[in-house]
């Protein structure tokens, strides 16, 4: 199996989720959110969606040029991204334990780590 078959795919199941996951909070649970969860709903699959295509983008990469170990530590750090920050987000609007929303910074810094990396990736490739 290609070392880049990981995050191609993590990058297609969280597509799938996050189009299912929208549709969920779209409809079938438009009238049982409030604004606030709805909105944190609608945001955790929004990161959910551009997350799992840097998933893809990651292993179309690593497709190319394989063996790139920053390209592997982009993608952990996208997967971690996507559970910290949209698994959070998911689990306070529909009204889990506040003490969740103390995970979804550190999702958020995961993302920022990913794309960071990705950037180190491409200037040492240069």
């Amino acid at each position: 199996m290609p070392e880049t078959t990981i995050w191609l795919a993590l990058g297609a199941l969280n597509g799938f989720l996050g189009v299912g996951l929208g549709a969920l909070g779209a409809h079938g649970l438009a009238t049982v959110l409030d604004a606030q969860q709805a909105a944190w709903f609608h945001k955790a699959t929004y990161y959910q969606e551009l997350h799992a295509l840097a998933l893809l983008a990651t292993g179309l990469w690593l497709r190319q040029e394989p063996g790139r170990r920053l390209l592997h530590w982009a993608g952990a750090a996208f997967a971690l991204g996507v559970l910290w920050f949209c698994g959070g987000l998911y689990i306070l609007a529909l009204g889990g334990a506040r003490g969740w929303g103390l995970v979804v910074p550190f999702g958020g810094v995961a993302f920022l780590l990913g794309w960071g990396l990705l950037a180190v990736a491409a200037l040492r490739r240069a």
